[in-house]
Protein backbone atom coordinates (compact mmCIF):
# COMPACT_ATOMS: atom_id res chain seq x y z
CA UNK A 1 0.00 0.00 0.00
CA UNK A 2 2.96 2.27 0.50
CA UNK A 3 4.81 1.43 -2.65
CA UNK A 4 1.49 2.29 -4.33
CA UNK A 5 1.11 5.34 -2.49
CA UNK A 6 4.18 6.39 -3.22
CA UNK A 7 3.95 5.57 -7.07
CA UNK A 8 1.26 7.79 -6.99
CA UNK A 9 3.43 10.98 -5.54
CA UNK A 10 5.67 10.53 -7.81
CA UNK A 11 3.49 10.09 -11.07
CA UNK A 12 1.71 13.33 -9.64
CA UNK A 13 5.35 14.81 -9.31
CA UNK A 14 5.94 14.74 -12.87
CA UNK A 15 3.06 15.61 -14.02
CA UNK A 16 3.34 18.62 -12.16
CA UNK A 17 6.98 18.98 -12.95
CA UNK A 18 5.96 18.85 -17.00
CA UNK A 19 3.52 21.50 -16.33
CA UNK A 20 6.17 23.90 -15.05
CA UNK A 21 5.09 27.26 -14.16
CA UNK A 22 1.30 26.45 -14.97
CA UNK A 23 0.93 25.43 -11.67
CA UNK A 24 1.78 26.85 -7.61
CA UNK A 25 5.23 25.28 -6.20
CA UNK A 26 3.02 24.72 -3.21
CA UNK A 27 1.91 21.01 -5.01
CA UNK A 28 5.16 20.02 -6.35
CA UNK A 29 6.26 20.78 -2.38
CA UNK A 30 3.66 18.48 -1.64
CA UNK A 31 4.46 15.36 -3.68
CA UNK A 32 7.89 15.89 -2.37
CA UNK A 33 7.03 15.69 1.26
CA UNK A 34 4.55 12.72 0.06
CA UNK A 35 7.37 10.56 -1.10
CA UNK A 36 10.02 11.95 1.32
CA UNK A 37 7.16 10.34 4.06
CA UNK A 38 6.83 7.35 2.51
CA UNK A 39 10.51 6.95 2.18
CA UNK A 40 10.74 7.79 6.21
CA UNK A 41 7.54 5.26 6.28
CA UNK A 42 9.14 2.55 4.55
CA UNK A 43 12.11 2.56 6.52
CA UNK A 44 10.80 2.09 9.58
CA UNK A 45 8.37 -0.62 8.50
CA UNK A 46 11.70 -2.24 7.56
CA UNK A 47 13.40 -1.71 10.83
CA UNK A 48 10.11 -3.01 13.06
CA UNK A 49 10.41 -6.19 10.82
CA UNK A 50 14.11 -6.87 10.97
CA UNK A 51 13.26 -6.19 14.90
CA UNK A 52 10.64 -9.05 14.90
CA UNK A 53 12.61 -11.17 12.82
CA UNK A 54 15.29 -11.52 15.88
CA UNK A 55 12.81 -12.21 18.89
Amino acid sequence: MVLAGTAVWAVALVVLLLLGDRVDRVWTWTCVAGIALAAVGLGIMRWQGQLRRRD
